[in-house]
């Protein structure tokens, strides 16, 4: 399945490809020429911590041109007054909890910062919805919970969250 991928998302994946090829790539290249120096091989720590990092580089420029490669273009827009990609909502759950959580794309998702996906179940349950309005989450076939929607702040793709 393609990775949808907004405008900002993709500029962003390039600017790290590029980055990670002209600056971070040579840098690991010279500590590896360094380190290879110290001597016996089979012993050097530095040496194998060099090379690690050289391959953690060029992995990572594999994975971010393959999502380039395997992505496609998208474009979210919604009214005014509905629940969109990008959008700040605070809702309260049914053991009246209230929680603020943004619906960014899943190549953004970070749980741990508020960022939830849009294709996750809250995501889902979330987008096009409106302030004022209650709304089920389907967990699974067995499982779902309510929650109200609170507030509704507008946002924009402006990059702030970085690319998983």
């Amino acid at each position: 399945m393609p990775h949808e991928l907004t405008a900002a998302e993709i500029a962003s994946i390039e600017e790290e490809i590029k980055h990670r090829q002209t600056v971070v790539t040579p840098q690991c290249i010279a500590e590896v020429q360094r380190t290879r120096a110290f001597g016996d091989l089979s012993e050097n720590d530095e040496y194998r911590t060099a090379k690690r990092e050289l391959n953690r580089n060029y992995s990572r420029i594999r994975y971010l041109k393959g999502l380039l490669s395997s992505g496609v273009l998208v474009e979210y827009e919604s009214k005014e007054d509905e629940i969109g990609l990008f959008d700040t909502v605070t809702f309260r759950d049914e053991f009246g909890e209230e929680s603020t959580v943004t619906l960014v794309t899943a190549l953004r998702a970070d749980i741990l910062k508020g960022k939830i996906s849009k294709d996750s179940p809250l995501g889902s349950a979330l987008i096009g919805k409106k302030v004022g309005e209650r709304v089920t989450v389907q967990v699974n076939p067995s499982n779902s919970y309510w929650l109200d929607i609170l507030d509704l702040e507008k946002g924009e793709d402006d990059r702030t969250t970085a690319v998983n």
